[in-house]
């Protein structure tokens, strides 16, 4: 397990526990040795608001940062995720949003296939490329609707 994965692990450990994960920066960079920024890396590319995480932190001597995993309804999810989507989704992006969906048990596996293969640029490879993630937006919210 590389080091990014270490740390979003132990935080992802902490969040199990309770509702929420205090951490101190420095103390968790030392304890897993790596550098503060490496900590920084890792909370704002994988707890971000679109994977339904909310992130505050406090600057100074006592200063900590404190990630609150967010608590909302599947059907409140799905409506967040078809709302941020737009009009335009790359395959990647897509993908994440379905993963964290399924990690989240909000639909089963054999659905994240589906969407998952829906979605994919092999599925999508007769669509012009000019307008390929307008129409795997499209597809990928419809599919959520109709779960709903």
């Amino acid at each position: 397990m590389n080091l990014s994965n270490s740390i979003a692990q132990m935080i992802l450990d902490m969040l199990k526990q309770n509702d929420s994960a205090e951490i101190q920066r420095n103390e968790l960079a030392q304890t897993l040795g790596c550098v503060p920024s490496q900590i920084n890396y890792v909370i704002s590319s994988r707890f971000t608001p679109e994977q339904g995480y909310i992130v505050e932190s406090r600057r100074g001597g006592g200063g900590y940062i404190r990630i609150s995993r967010v608590k909302i309804d599947r059907n409140s999810m799905f409506m967040h995720v078809v709302n941020s989507v737009g009009s335009s989704i790359d395959e990647k992006t897509c993908r994440a949003h379905i993963l964290n969906m399924a990690n989240d048990r909000l639909f089963d596996v054999q659905t994240a296939r589906l969407l998952l293969a829906a979605t994919s640029d092999i599925c999508l490879k007769p669509v012009p490329p000019d307008i390929k993630n307008n129409v795997r937006a499209s597809i990928f919210k419809q599919m959520l609707i109709t779960l709903i």
